[in-house]
């Protein structure tokens, strides 16, 4: 199927796309796809804002779960794993709604990327992850920000891998990774809806997400994977929440510094995603978080729904 609706809910972490996915999926009869690049991972629940057990028995959730902590997951593997998923839910004639806050996954989908085929350069790799480590990150991005400032401007500092990939695929082809990627036409109709809130109430969601996942046993989840055999230096494990916890554990943050310190990095990261989703970009539908987020979500929606069924009838 082509040319079928699909909306997206977009926006930084902790603002309530869940939730509001949840409503909508409810409403239309659709499922949910998630564009996150940690919920994939099977055992870590609490760290990635995992959708619970009872909300996915409300309603469907694809990309949740899917694979172990020490398996490599990717912009390349998510494409593939979404658009299996999508065309799954269209063929069901039900609304797929993608959600997530990982920028590069939702646009790559939305915008039908083709990642560079570029082969992984396993010497070069150490080389550049060992420079991140005896040097500091903010060198490496540095780098990175003197041959392809685009990347650098959407990477964070601190995501060495997704650093190294995109200086790995500069030195084996002398050019930056957008200038290699390559778009095929959409072939979904889409609505994407942005939520936007305050600076402050964001970062008050924010600390009261941190603070309920260290009550649901964040301690305990990390701990749980370390005994499983989890290197702390998976990419899995690189995510805000389990390498401040790693470092409680292993006595160089008190369990107060931790938390605060997911707060801190928490907030950067909100920060971070708005140069994913920016406020002026024509794509999105803007939504004000507040009492009446369901009903204005709902009723865009609808009219988005009722405009593609009368495009089809004409």
């Amino acid at each position: 199927m082509s040319d079928l609706p699909l909306v997206a809910i977009v926006g930084p972490t902790a603002i309530g796309k869940s939730s509001l996915a949840l409503h909508l999926a409810g409403t239309f009869r659709g499922e949910i796809v998630s564009a996150d690049s940690r919920q994939v991972y099977l055992s870590m629940d609490i760290g990635t804002g995992k959708p619970t057990a009872e909300q996915r028995a409300r309603v469907p959730h694809h990309l949740v779960d899917c694979i172990s902590p020490n398996e490599e997951f990717s912009l390349t593997v998510f494409l593939q794993m979404a658009k299996e998923a999508v065309a799954d839910i269209q063929d069901r004639c039900l609304l797929p709604i993608l959600v997530g806050g990982t920028g590069q996954y939702l646009w790559g989908f939305l915008e039908g990327w083709q990642a560079p085929q570029v082969e992984a350069d396993e010497e070069l790799r150490r080389e550049l992850e060992n420079i991140a480590t005896t040097e500091g990150p903010q060198v490496l991005h540095n780098n990175l920000k003197l041959v392809d400032p685009e990347s650098a401007e959407k990477i964070d500092y601190r995501n060495v891998r997704r650093i190294v990939r995109a200086l790995e695929i500069y030195h084996s082809t002398g050019k930056p990774a957008a200038e290699l990627r390559s778009r095929q036409p959409g072939r979904y109709h889409q609505l994407v809806l942005g939520l936007d809130t305050s600076r402050e109430d964001l970062y008050r969601r924010i600390d009261d997400r941190v603070d309920e996942m260290f009550a649901m046993g964040l301690v305990a989840e990390v701990e749980s994977l370390l005994a499983a055999g989890y290197s702390p230096t998976l990419p899995s494990m690189s995510g805000i929440g389990y390498q401040e916890v790693i470092s409680y554990l292993e006595g160089g943050l008190s369990l107060e510094e931790a938390n605060l310190q997911i707060k801190f990095n928490t907030h950067r990261l909100a920060r971070h995603q708005y140069a994913w989703f920016r406020r002026n970009d024509p794509r999105i539908t803007w939504l004000r978080v507040g009492d009446d987020l369901e009903s204005l979500a709902t009723a865009t929606v609808r009219r988005f729904l009722q405009s593609e069924a009368a495009a089809v009838l004409e």
